[in-house]
């Protein structure tokens, strides 16, 4: 055997373990960073009951958040997530029969229809998204800020700054019904205690679980993550580079979609302008947990750490009774330190890839 069949091992390098790891290993540290500091500033923080509301209260984010890191993977974004959300949430309520005191001049039908119209409206959103960037050329940064445009024009038309209140009884169920509830013990009083799981968090889990698969284990998923990493590449591979992008584009719409249905049932209401905090809450929660903004690098689970991290902030910070405009203004910073470490990470990839 000559010194060339022989490949020596490669030794241990900061710089090239940085490169691969740091989007990795930064949102991780910041989560147990902020679970033990929550957890000292206050004692009703790292309880069982608190833990599952944090969960709770991302579900519908989490939903939202699987389309969008799909796009991401694929070097893309969409603006329109929240917007989207909102008008296919009120969609499915302008579809359904409302009581007398809403004044709405809407189309009642039955149920499964009006989640089947909502659902066509997010593919429908997502379609013409997807057109728009793939037939014509339009950037997706202009693209879904017109759709989002679009979307919101939508949910004004519908409900005409009126608020609507009820959903089919699969969308009630899902959004607000509990699906089983976990024994905590007994209070004082001697009576079993016990803590409801809503249909949102399974859903939620479904949702995150079915992306992951798919990311990881089909050749679809490595399709989107040849896309993001190397556009130019992954056509002289033969792949459709415009059917994966467009397909994102509307896996996203008909996620958000879902959220928006779920939303709605989940806040009691279908209105204007419900969702406009969900689309930075969804792309912080992608950015954070480490998915590159440069596309090809990250995923589902480095999604669900971002969504974790959120969570304990928005949480944590209001454990700890802090000034509401101050907790703004900590997450813009946290958000802030993310883009810079995706950044960071990005360069260092390139320069140890040089290197190499």
């Amino acid at each position: 055997m000559t010194t060339a069949d022989t490949v020596a091992p490669r030794s241990f390098s900061l710089k090239r373990f940085l490169a691969d790891q740091l989007r990795n290993i930064a949102p991780v540290f910041t989560l147990v960073a902020l679970v033990v500091f929550f957890s000292f500033a206050s004692t009703s923080f790292l309880t069982l009951d608190n833990m599952l509301n944090i969960v709770r209260q991302l579900s519908i984010t989490g939903i939202i958040a699987v389309g969008l890191t799909y796009v991401i993977l694929t070097s893309e974004i969409d603006l329109s997530v929240a917007a989207v959300a909102n008008a296919v949430g009120i969609t499915v309520a302008y579809f359904t029969i409302q009581p007398d005191y809403v004044n709405i001049a809407n189309v009642p039908l039955p149920g499964w229809i009006a989640i089947i119209l909502a659902l066509a409206a997010a593919f429908a959103f997502g379609l013409v998204t997807a057109g728009g960037m793939t037939i014509i050329g339009i950037p997706s940064f202009i693209m879904t800020l017109a759709m989002m445009q679009i979307a919101n024009g939508v949910s004004a038309m519908l409900v005409r700054g009126q608020i609507a209140y009820q959903y089919p009884d699969l969308i009630t169920t899902l959004g607000s019904g509990t699906a089983f509830s976990i024994p905590l013990g007994l209070n004082a009083a001697g009576k079993a205690m016990f803590i409801p799981i809503g249909w949102t968090i399974i859903v939620c889990m479904v949702f995150l679980l079915v992306g992951h698969l798919v990311l990881t284990y089909t050749r679809y998923g490595r399709y989107i993550y040849m896309v993001g990493g190397n556009r130019e590449a992954a056509e002289y591979s033969g792949v459709n580079v415009k059917f994966i992008i467009g397909s994102v584009m509307v896996i996203c719409a008909v996620c958000s979609g879902i959220a928006g249905m779920l939303g709605v049932a989940y806040f009691g209401s279908a209105q204007q302008n419900q969702f406009d905090t969900f689309l930075l809450d969804a792309i912080a929660a992608v950015v954070v947990g480490g998915t590159s903004l440069f596309g090809g690098r990250g995923g589902i689970g480095n999604t669900i750490i971002g969504l974790l991290v959120l969570g304990v902030v928005n949480n944590g910070l209001d454990h700890i009774q802090i000034d509401s405009f101050l907790k703004i203004l900590i997450r813009g910073l946290i958000l802030l330190a993310a883009l810079i470490i995706n950044v960071y990470a990005q360069v260092l990839k390139e320069k140890q890839s040089d290197l190499d």
